[in-house]
């Protein structure tokens, strides 16, 4: 259900930025998704598909890139991803136990195709 104050966010944005560019239609979407960030990919799409209808980006393809979530240790200050969907319970590195995700919560809009005018 929180996807849909976002969605509306990334229509705004979007229909905005192809107003600035003088397009006349917004044809895709490439959308950066943490792994982590809490949202459904799936859930977006729905809620776009339903509120982007009669605007100019009705019908636009939705690309979601999903982004790893990236840890830092603590112990040996090496960085990892990690493509599991819980944490790790160790560094890959050093088995260390203090470490802290610092990537994968990301949510924005990377780019719009559009058709001009």
């Amino acid at each position: 259900m929180h996807e849909l104050p976002i969605t509306e966010g990334i229509l705004a944005t979007t229909l905005e930025a192809a107003k600035q560019a003088r397009a006349s239609r917004i044809t895709g979407i490439n959308l950066a998704l943490g792994v982590f960030s809490g949202y459904v990919s799936d859930s977006i799409q729905f809620y776009f598909d339903l509120i982007s209808q009669g605007t100019p980006a009705e019908g636009a393809v939705l690309q979601i890139r999903r982004i790893p979530v990236t840890c830092s240790c603590s112990d040996c200050k090496q960085n990892f991803i990690w493509k599991e969907e819980i944490l790790p319970t160790a560094c890959p590195h050093c088995g260390g136990i203090c470490f802290q995700a610092t990537g994968g919560q990301e949510f924005y809009v990377e780019s719009i195709e559009v058709e001009e005018i």
